[in-house]
């Protein structure tokens, strides 16, 4: 597996152009544990990234749209997620600098530099029930995996699938999802859900492309 960086341009903007059809299912999964806001976050960042990287050269490296994408994503809403999120792609982007292309070892690492920028910053663990409980068990299998792009990401959403079910069953531990206590427990994670619903529009837009 392997794209060149304007192929994983072409790619994940469709996917993020894909992304906020989800909107009202996200803001109904917060609004049951928080403020309700992840919705409008994932919709703006979503829009915001794909017009900074319309905005990039043709040349821009792997790095460069990781960079950019941080950026983006982190001041197009003022919420903890957009802050997390965009933190880690900032510090996935140092993985990546200069490169022109994307292998599977090198979206392994830029997953694990994301999930631990949310470790670091979020100061959460596995088992707090957030984004971490479906990316990093998804990472796993994309570490253990071998194939091509599509085979790759199904193995992922279906894991990411059985994470985010999984955490229904746990008490929020950060957020504002930690202060309604138990009355988290049988609500899905919001923010695993915007993960997996991520993997679910990428993996469409790689098949749109075969």
């Amino acid at each position: 597996m392997s794209v060149s960086s304007n192929e994983l341009r072409d790619v994940v903007s469709r996917a993020l152009e894909a992304l906020p059809a989800h909107t009202d299912e996200l803001r109904d999964l917060d609004a049951a544990l928080g403020d309700g806001d992840l919705g409008i976050t994932v919709q703006a960042g979503s829009k915001a990234v794909v017009a900074a990287w319309a905005a990039l050269p043709a040349d821009a490296s792997v790095g460069d749209l990781l960079l950019a994408a941080g950026k983006a994503f982190s001041t197009a809403n003022p919420s903890t997620f957009a802050a997390l999120i965009g933190g880690g792609l900032l510090a996935a982007a140092k993985t990546a600098t200069g490169k022109q292309a994307l292998g599977r070892d090198d979206a392994l690492a830029i997953g694990r530099a994301v999930a631990a920028r949310i470790i670091e910053r979020g100061k959460s663990q596995l088992g707090d029930k957030t984004v971490l409980d479906a990316l990093v068990p998804s990472l796993d299998v994309l570490e253990a995996s071998h194939g091509d792009a599509l085979a790759l990401l199904a193995a992922m959403i279906d894991k990411a699938k059985e994470q985010v079910d999984a955490t229904a069953a746990l008490q929020s531990q950060k957020g504002r999802a930690a202060w309604v206590q138990a009355r988290s427990i049988g609500h899905p994670d919001p923010g695993a859900t915007a993960y997996w619903r991520f993997l679910e529009t990428l993996r469409d837009a790689v098949a749109s492309r075969q």
